[in-house]
């Protein structure tokens, strides 16, 4: 099996800037259920279909969708790779997080009580 290598901060903004839109988000929803044309995309949205086309450009600039043209159609797709991209990069900075607090949980745990400054007991 191949490893993938890790995208650059530069890839990952790309990324991360292309799925900040909610229309765009939206798009890569209704993808992620299959491929679907230019205008089955536009349908749902309150937008005009350059609107749409534009920012079709912006998810596949980032990699998260790639379109072909057959005929007079162009057929947009979900890039799986680009998904599990942002997925691992939100997983490592849980999974730091995560051990962090857990760290910072045994050592409260481990500490006797000891008064605050300006506390009265």
């Amino acid at each position: 099996m191949l490893k993938q290598r890790e995208p650059t901060d530069r890839e990952i903004d790309v990324l991360f800037g292309a799925l900040a839109d909610s229309s765009r988000r939206a798009m890569v929803d209704r993808l992620i259920r299959g491929p679907a044309s230019v205008s089955e995309l536009a349908r749902p949205l309150a937008m005009s279909l350059p609107a749409v086309v534009q920012h079709l450009h912006v998810l596949e600039a980032s990699g998260l969708v790639r379109s072909q043209k057959l005929g007079r159609v162009r057929t947009c797709s979900i890039e799986p790779a680009a998904l599990r991209a942002a997925e691992r990069w939100v997983l490592e900075r849980r999974t730091a997080w995560e051990q962090s607090l857990d760290r910072l949980g045994e050592y409260l745990t481990e500490q006797p009580h000891q008064p605050t400054q300006g506390s009265t007991q």
